[in-house]
């Protein structure tokens, strides 16, 4: 029995090395940048050529990132506060990127790309885990100076006239909810109501969306009354909202525990909105064909997904930008069941700023420059989201 056993030990020891190097290989054949599967960042990958080149940072968490020129030029330096390196990668990159070296700081991360030659960071953003993917990816665009744009392959179009001059595209519809009001307070903090603080960040949104010029904007409210849940969504619904967001302040029996979060909806939300919008509840209304109730729940589902999908798209683009401004929670991206997300047509996020609990959270929310830099760094993820091309909602990844 002990010969027995001790040969299949063996075997299995063996088995185990073998599939370690078989997974090894194949990853080495992919042109992944393979290390310690450990701590936040899983891998880098690279993609493109000596003109553009895309870097791929999978981390199993959100991130902020900032640029930086390296100390050896022509070299950058991605510095992501917050994240835990491990025991750090290093590989050989492609394209504009000789290679590459990813090491812990005390602060966080720092991916160092050695390259080929000087290039500029045309783009980046934050992709969240969807589709399939498990995980974030921080991705960064690379080009060379004086490469083309991606589209000018097209032939450019004929001068246009006065007369041929296109109109102006139609703006997107925005609609800012200042959370709790009238005579639901919200949370409570040592000289704030988070009543008062969410609509003054909303009016300060809605001052620097209208200054684009490019969007258009609808207030659930813009005075200090109560508005119910059911009238916020209902409110999106009726002005064909493109965006919906939700101000809050969040609150803790900790006071030392601060920073921003977003949340968008879960999957027990998204049941609950598909029972209201099937049964004619408040947030009904959804355009589906009469007949089978199995064809209509299936059409449902997918309006759903797919709106879905654009709010997590979103709330990565917002944490990316809030990241700048502001300390962020370690978990920042959730999910719940909460009523003001139910829309299942209409994109949505609701964002706590910070904690009013949390005197320096509160402090930075309460004053006029804390509300400008934190809204500030909401409409640059607005314009990112809208942005033209499918890089902007998460094109196909190399």
């Amino acid at each position: 029995m002990s010969k027995v056993f001790g040969s299949s030990r063996r075997l299995a020891i063996g088995l185990t090395a073998l599939v370690a190097f078989v997974v090894a290989a194949f990853a080495a054949g992919q042109g992944l940048a393979d290390g310690p599967r450990q701590d936040d960042v899983v891998q880098i990958r690279f993609g493109g050529d000596a003109q553009r080149t895309r870097v791929v940072v999978e981390l199993t968490r959100s991130a902020s990132a900032r640029i930086e020129q390296g100390e050896a030029p022509p070299e950058l330096s991605v510095l992501l506060p917050g994240v835990n390196a491990g025991e750090g990668l290093s590989g050989p990159g492609a394209g504009l990127v000789r290679s590459y070296e990813m090491s812990a700081r005390s602060n966080g991360a720092r991916l160092r790309l050695n390259l080929t030659r000087s290039a500029e960071v045309s783009r980046r953003f934050l992709l969240p885990p969807g589709d399939g993917v498990r995980v974030y990816r921080y991705v960064i665009d690379l080009a060379a100076p004086g490469a083309a744009p991606r589209d000018e392959a097209r032939a450019a179009p004929p001068p246009v006239t006065e007369r041929q001059r296109p109109q102006p595209p139609s703006r997107q519809i925005i609609v800012i909810d200042a959370g709790h009001g009238g005579t639901d307070p919200g949370a409570l903090g040592a000289n704030h109501h988070e009543r008062e603080l969410t609509l003054a960040a909303a009016l300060e949104l809605r001052r620097q969306l209208e200054a684009t010029g490019r969007y258009r904007v609808v207030m659930t409210r813009s005075t200090d009354v109560l508005v119910p849940h059911a009238r916020r969504v209902a409110i999106a619904r009726d002005a064909g909202a493109d965006l919906f967001i939700s101000l809050h302040a969040d609150s803790s029996q900790n006071p030392a525990t601060r920073g921003a979060s977003v949340y968008t909806l879960s999957d027990r939300g998204a049941d609950r909105a598909a029972r209201q919008a099937l049964g004619g509840g408040p947030y009904g209304g959804i355009d589906l064909p009469a007949g089978d109730p199995a064809v209509r729940r299936v059409l449902l589902d997918l309006t759903q997904r797919a709106t879905m999908n654009r709010s997590s798209v979103f709330a990565g683009s917002l944490l990316n930008q809030l990241g700048t401004e502001a300390p962020l929670l370690q978990r920042s991206h959730r999910d719940e069941n909460l009523a003001v997300l139910l829309a299942p047509d209409v994109p949505a996020v609701l964002l706590e700023m910070g904690f009013i609990t949390n005197s320096e959270d509160a402090e930075f929310m309460g004053n006029q420059d804390g509300r400008r830099r934190l809204m500030g760094a909401v409409v640059r993820a607005i314009d990112a989201y809208f942005q033209p091309g499918p890089t902007a909602i998460g094109a196909a990844l190399p």
